[in-house]
């Protein structure tokens, strides 16, 4: 039998003592399953997954579920960054435990079982200590964190120090919302399109803005900007971006309504 650990929120020790693992999915549509780790000789190897995935919060800390999987269990085996859930089910469990531990570096590898844990092939839950691993990614300590909006934690621990310290060419922090409205009023009527756009951009990095300003730019004779209109305020939670959505919904350029389609898809 290959010995595998399986992390997760303390929380959820009860539900796995009385039914498993149940198999979960993600938002890119992929198979549903477990995300487990071979238990190794190095402690700290096993649970380098620990820190990563203590950022995303949990309540009570993480736990470790450890689980007994038949030799011939097929599972999934990549690293991170391989988008190991697209993988198919190719090897046994007992291979995918000889490959990783015959690996002169095992950070960032990762098991897919492509089912459910049942009641009975949980091993034991114990605690686990909450500083172990490596956090963003391996060997990402004296890296210079990246700031741009797709790599950044909102919301994180000293997120706003690290923004303001490192600020990214393009993804901020933007603007004051006066300075960039200023910039709105003497582009001109109906605007330059080029400065409205860039404005736009700042604007769709808040989560708020006013929209009362700018919903005249939902007229605007440059499809380019009623584009990055949409796109500017698809995240705000401001009253009324639904009703002027409803309106670019049907505009009469296609890039316009695709975007619009784009932000409503589940």
């Amino acid at each position: 039998m290959a010995m595998f650990v399986h992390l997760t929120s303390a929380a959820n020790a009860p539900r796995i003592r009385r039914s498993g693992i149940r198999a979960a999915g993600d938002a890119q549509g992929g198979p549903r399953g477990v995300y487990c780790f071979p238990v190794l000789p190095s402690y700290t190897l096993t649970h380098q997954w620990l820190r990563e995935l203590a950022r995303s919060g949990s309540r009570g800390g993480l736990v470790a579920v450890h689980l007994r999987l038949d030799d011939g269990q097929r599972v999934s085996l990549g690293r991170y960054s391989d988008r190991v859930r697209e993988i198919p089910a190719a090897i046994p469990a007992a291979e995918a435990v000889r490959r990783i531990a015959a690996l002169e570096d095992p950070r960032g590898w990762e098991v897919f079982v492509p089912r459910a844990i049942r009641r009975g092939e949980v091993h034991r839950l114990r605690a686990a200590p909450q500083v172990v691993g490596w956090r963003y990614l391996p060997d990402a300590h004296g890296v210079r964190p990246c700031t741009c909006f797709g790599c950044r934690v909102r919301g994180g621990y000293g997120a706003r120090r690290l923004l303001e310290r490192l600020p990214h060419p393009l993804d901020g922090p933007p603007p004051p919302v006066r300075v960039l409205l200023a910039r709105v009023a003497a582009s001109g009527d109906p605007g330059d399109p080029v400065v409205l756009r860039e404005v736009l951009h700042w604007f769709g990095t808040r989560r708020r803005g006013p929209l009362a300003q700018l919903a005249r730019l939902a007229a605007h004779p440059d499809p380019g900007v009623r584009e990055e209109l949409v796109w500017a305020v698809a995240r705000w939670s401001t009253p009324g971006v639904t009703e002027l959505l409803d309106g670019l919904a049907g505009d009469p350029h296609p890039d316009v309504r695709e975007a619009v389609e784009a932000i409503r898809e589940p």
